[in-house]
């Protein structure tokens, strides 16, 4: 391993700890020597990262320090790669073409050898389906997810039944054949999973939902673990709703 990928690699150790660690932690995970993480450490300091501590105490990077140049792994390139085709080919347009964007954007500042990496990735995926009809609303949803305001829907349950509703989005679930809603429920007062492809018609909505979306996602990532909170017939399935991140 070369030295600079060592100094990534402690950086990299550095922003995996909220408190201070100790040289000795640091060493056992980076299978060094606790003498070379004392070196390192000056290393990375006179580059201008800021690391407070001291040896026997612990140490600490303060946040915004990157190490230039931009390094990563092979793995780490063919992970930004795959990463990017499958949201490229299974996400809606706009968020597709951000992804190559933000390849091409990495790939502009990469060393010319890491750089090759890039297109030469013999990972692949395959192209997905044409998006259903309620899909082609997802870049409203995400919209609605980042502003935390309110989105009103017409809504169709596995039986075909429709509703209205007044959702609060906290969350976009991307399976491999639809693409699900975690929502708090207005009309059931509790959380919901809405399939895309069953929104029948979406208005985004000028009013803000009254809680904080992280702490909603709080609450349901609790009610997901407690496995009380099977969702519904008139929204997603059990099966898909326990298959959602948390």
């Amino acid at each position: 391993m070369s030295r600079a990928e060592r100094l990534l690699d402690l950086l990299q150790a550095f922003r995996r700890y909220k408190r201070p660690v100790s040289g000795a932690a640091l060493a056992a995970e980076l299978g060094v020597s606790l003498r070379t993480i004392y070196r390192d450490i000056d290393a990375l300091k006179a580059q201008g990262a800021a690391i407070d501590g001291e040896a026997g105490v612990g140490f600490v990077l303060k946040p915004g320090f990157m190490l230039p140049p931009l390094m990563f792994s092979e793995e780490e390139i063919e992970a930004l790669v795959l990463g990017s085709r499958w949201v490229a080919e299974r996400a809606d347009q706009p968020l597709g073409a951000a992804a190559l964007n933000a390849l091409a954007k990495i790939a502009a500042v990469l060393p010319d050898d890491l750089k090759a990496g890039l297109d030469d990735s013999a990972l692949l995926v395959v192209p997905r389906e044409r998006l259903a009809a309620g899909e082609s609303e997802l870049p409203l949803i995400r919209d609605a997810i980042r502003a935390q305001r309110k989105l009103t829907i017409a809504y169709a349950d596995v039986n075909g039944a429709a509703s209205r509703r007044t959702i609060w989005p906290i969350a976009l679930a991307f399976f491999e054949r639809s693409r699900m809603i975690v929502a708090w429920c207005e009309l059931r007062n509790d959380f919901r999973h809405f399939r895309a492809d069953r929104i029948l018609s979406l208005e985004l909505e000028q009013a803000r939902y009254p809680q904080r979306r992280a702490a909603l996602m709080k609450q349901w990532q609790a009610r997901e673990d407690s496995h009380l909170g099977a969702p519904k017939p008139d929204c997603a399935p059990a099966a898909a709703a326990e298959a959602l991140p948390k």
